[in-house]
């Protein structure tokens, strides 16, 4: 809907609407008349810069902002001595929130010689009240404060900022409202992310997310397919969707959907080459989705799964919902209908109360299934989490030494499962010129793996033919065919 707005066209001496999004229309035209004004006051357009920590929702939330500002008339730049710097924030771990502080120290002296620069912070992080009173006590030079369930509404707070003069702070504890249609800017023209639900209802015991993003919420279909369609219009041939758990897409919509049969409305648009999703819960994961994955053209080979822990019994403290053995069964399932397919996980070292024997029925689990790959974590305690208060934490040496060898397991096992498909011509989605050879491109096989091969930059965004010519670890070689 946006791409046919007129910002020029609106009349910003009227009330602002109450309906979304055209009340937020209203505002980004009115936030650009103050842009205008500032471009005049310095003698150059206005500059910024987003910077962002933590997941694909927040790379996602990162094209929206970008998208608005440049709407606004801003000027995106790299480095944080821009006009106006935001932190979209992550609070998944405790120092991701230390890292976010430490920039923003940082921050303090150009904005001392800069004084119509301003600072926007939001994010996961500042969903925590105790964020929010530290930014307020210490941190005063920041002039905008917002959380996960209004990112939506920058150029309104930004109005009040530029009306008022003071720190504008607007953070809801929770919303139903979904507001899209708004300015974005991809950092890719073939590939986009898509948000098809917001929120969590898991609540695994060591984890923030439902805390900070909300309960679960979902994007009508409809309103799905109506974005995918515009994006493969203007050029994208690979999607991925997204959600803190997809698998439990549309149980709240008025007429419910499952994520299964999502998928087969989205695999009939035409044009749109590739469907990747994340992340997706054991607990929810159907025979439904394994049968539409399994007969699926366009659905990619590549299946994140997190595992978190091997051990049934830790499982059942983190309160994951499934069991060592349902989860082996589970990829069993996986495996017998779609034999090809690169399964990824993310595993928890640590965990409070974590034996060694714990520790090793996660190791076993690694052993059977064999990942492509693993994101392995020391257990991070936060705040607020069940996990935090509890009894029996993990030694931070003890931690460590069984990290070291979990990943040197899941190292091994992925160095040889991934060199499973050289000498074979697969399909390649050339994604950049390589970085350490401008000779060559780089692109993403179906599950996920990288090949590098010569090329050149008009293949960017074109899915070729390429042999598999050498394993080299984590990424293949290849040459392309004809």
């Amino acid at each position: 809907m946006f791409c046919n707005i007129d910002l020029e066209s609106i009349d910003i001496t009227k009330e602002a609407p109450q309906t979304e999004p055209e009340r937020q229309y209203y505002f980004m035209a009115k936030a650009r008349e103050y842009v205008k004004a500032l471009k005049k006051e310095i003698g150059r357009k206005p500059t910024f810069s987003v910077n962002t920590f933590g997941c694909q929702m927040n790379a996602r939330d990162s094209e929206k902002l970008t998208g608005i500002l440049l709407s606004l008339g801003y000027e995106e730049i790299e480095s944080e001595d821009a006009d106006f710097v935001i932190y979209n924030t992550c609070t998944v771990r405790e120092n991701a929130n230390v890292r976010v502080y430490g920039r923003l120290g940082s921050l303090k002296p150009f904005k001392a010689r800069n004084p119509h620069m301003m600072i926007a912070l939001c994010g996961c992080m500042m969903q925590e009240p105790e964020v929010v009173a530290k930014i307020k006590q210490s941190y005063r030079f920041v002039d905008i404060v917002f959380g996960t369930h209004n990112i939506f509404k920058l150029a309104e707070l930004m109005c009040n900022r530029f009306e008022n003069g003071k720190m504008t702070i607007d953070v809801w504890e929770d919303t139903t409202q979904i507001v899209e249609d708004l300015p974005n800017e991809r950092k890719f023209v073939f590939k986009s992310g898509v948000n098809i639900m917001f929120g969590c209802n898991n609540f695994c015991s060591y984890c923030i997310v439902p805390y900070v993003r909300g309960r679960e919420r979902s994007r009508k279909p409809e309103d799905i397919i109506n974005e995918i369609k515009r994006l493969v219009a203007d050029g994208v041939v690979e999607v991925m969707l997204l959600g803190q758990n997809v698998n439990s897409y549309g149980k709240n919509l008025e007429n419910p959907m499952s994520f299964a049969e999502l998928l087969r409305e989205i695999e009939k648009i035409e044009g749109l080459e590739r469907i990747r999703f994340m992340t997706s819960h054991p607990k929810d994961l159907s025979d439904e989705l394994i049968e539409t994955m399994a007969s699926s053209k366009k659905i990619c080979k590549h299946l994140h799964l997190p595992l978190q822990s091997g051990s049934s019994r830790v499982l059942k403290v983190m309160n994951r919902k499934y069991t060592k053995e349902q989860y082996l069964e589970l990829v069993d399932k996986i495996r017998a209908a779609v034999p090809d397919i690169a399964l990824t996980t993310d595993i928890i070292v640590g965990f409070p109360g974590e034996t060694e024997e714990d520790f090793l029925e996660t190791m076993d689990v690694v052993r059977k299934v064999r990942y492509d790959s693993a994101f392995t974590f020391l257990y991070s305690k936060r705040t607020g989490t069940p996990a935090a208060a509890m009894d029996n934490q993990i030694p931070e040496t003890v931690a460590k030494e069984r990290f070291d060898r979990l990943l040197k397991e899941v190292q091994d096992i992925a160095a040889e499962v991934t060199g499973k498909d050289a000498g074979r011509i697969m399909d390649v989605l050339v994604e950049d010129i390589n970085r350490q050879d401008s000779e060559f491109v780089t692109g993403r096989l179906s599950n996920n793996s990288v090949v590098h091969f010569k090329g050149g930059e008009e293949l960017i965004g074109k899915i070729v033919n390429v042999k598999l010519t050498e394993a080299k670890g984590f990424y293949y070689l290849g040459e392309m065919t004809n």
